[in-house]
């Protein structure tokens, strides 16, 4: 009966997985070669076979952005696919081929496999990281600039030579000039309130500003809840049901550490003394020694399955967090652009704020990280670590935490404002001097 049921239902189901696993490459090249061809497709029926330009004038900013949104999903299936590709060919050898063969497997042409991919190579080659990131390219090359009307004062072309392509932006603190910025930039304020374009081109800088401070925000918002939904439903999901299942009763463990012990022995000796106590306001009889010990057997039942679920949550905890780590670096990996587009977006605030404000957030910021009062606030930081793991608070480690990383956290804030603020903006630094005295 046990062979009839697995050649009939598993076995099929595990060679047609097996024949899914072997068809990998082949269907990933495919999915990346009808990707090309959809960007084909959209370049000679709406850009006349050129590129797809999404600084076009041809058509209005509401079509462009819907090419912009098609076009990045596409190039993004094709890079997915060709990187699916690559590694699933990179685990094939001569074992693999001969499963292929035994499964009735054909695998096309090399000729039709490398037509394949010369034809996607020719059609991704034309949008590279910068020319793929519109709203991502014209604002990190804008980081440099320390307000709207300098930023218009010095237009960026969306067809820059290639030569520039690899050459970094230039931020804030990498600047340096002979003439203070603001007599500069009073010079390119002139010179925009004279040019006959200067409207145009304040609607586009402000239109760039825009989709910059809406890409910073959904990125932080993807960075928040991205790790979050991972740690909430890989625990429900994932972990928590091989945890329950691993975990059963005749071998569970109900204490993870000893201050889970201590802490349950307090609850029993409490439950005691109230009982005690309870008995002796009242008018009822004393309870016997039997009644005594049956109260205290319930109590310890209940006090047991409550950190039985403790310690099984203290280990969902643990894996859940992996994954939620793992999400992160995935999601860190996978957004280049993004982030380069947040980090100029914090540098136009954080450089763009008055110096009172800026001496106020660095005092504050300070005081809380590495200030008088900062080790009660990490050791309960510490503490909470580790009861979220179900470790015991090792004492030693958070005083030796406490007594070397805010002094190097101490010594990054004093590098920092040395190196890069004293120069940005010495009016600041004097300011915080001044507050912090």
């Amino acid at each position: 009966m046990k062979n009839s049921v697995f050649s009939q239902k598993i076995y099929p189901f595990l060679l047609a997985a097996y024949r899914w696993y072997l068809r990998t490459p082949e269907r990933a090249l495919d999915e990346a070669y009808q990707a090309a061809l959809k960007i084909k497709e959209i370049e000679n029926k709406h850009f006349n076979g050129n590129p797809i330009d999404c600084e076009s004038a041809i058509y209005s900013s509401s079509v462009m952005d819907y090419f912009e949104s098609d076009l990045k999903k596409l190039i993004k299936n094709a890079r997915m696919r060709l990187t699916e590709f690559k590694a699933s060919r990179w685990f094939s050898d001569e074992s693999h081929q001969k499963a292929a063969d035994k499964a009735d497997i054909e695998y096309p042409s090399r000729s039709s496999i490398l037509e394949k991919l010369k034809f996607i190579d020719q059609v991704i080659s034309k949008y590279t990281t910068f020319n793929l990131e519109t709203t991502s390219s014209s604002l990190v090359n804008q980081a440099s600039t320390t307000s709207i009307d300098s930023a218009i004062a010095q237009p960026i072309s969306p067809n820059l030579p290639a030569q520039n392509l690899d050459k970094k932006p230039q931020r804030k603190a990498d600047t340096t000039g002979i003439l203070p910025r603001s007599i500069l930039s009073t010079i390119n304020r002139l010179q925009v309130e004279l040019d006959p374009n200067s409207e145009q081109d304040v609607v586009k800088s402000f239109r760039q500003n825009q989709k910059r401070t809406i890409i910073s925000i959904r990125f932080i918002l993807l960075l928040i809840i991205v790790p979050l939904l991972t740690h909430q439903l890989s625990k429900f999901l994932v972990v928590g049901p091989l945890v329950d299942r691993l975990r059963s009763s005749e071998t569970v463990q109900v204490f993870l550490n000893f201050e889970m012990e201590e802490e349950a022995l307090e609850q029993l000796q409490r439950f005691e003394e109230r009982i005690k106590f309870e008995n002796l306001i009242s008018n009822a009889p004393p309870l016997s020694n039997e009644e005594a010990e049956t109260k205290m057997k319930e109590k310890a039942r209940e006090v047991a399955e409550e950190f039985s679920k403790e310690s099984a949550n203290a280990i969902k905890n643990v894996f859940a967090d992996i994954f939620s780590v793992g999400a992160f670096i995935w999601l860190l990996l996978i957004s280049n652009s993004s982030i380069v587009v947040l980090k100029d977006f914090f540098d136009h605030i954080v450089y763009g704020l008055s110096d009172s404000a800026k001496a106020f957030i660095i005092i504050l910021f300070t005081d809380v990280f590495v200030g008088f009062h900062s080790p009660h606030g990490w050791e309960v930081v510490l503490e909470g670590i580790s009861h979220h793991w179900g470790l015991p608070a090792n004492r030693d480690f958070i005083f030796l935490f406490i007594a070397t990383f805010p002094v190097i956290l101490d010594t990054i804030f004093k590098y920092w404002i040395f190196r890069y603020l004293n120069r940005i903006s010495p009016s600041a630094v004097a300011t915080y001097r001044n507050m912090n005295e």
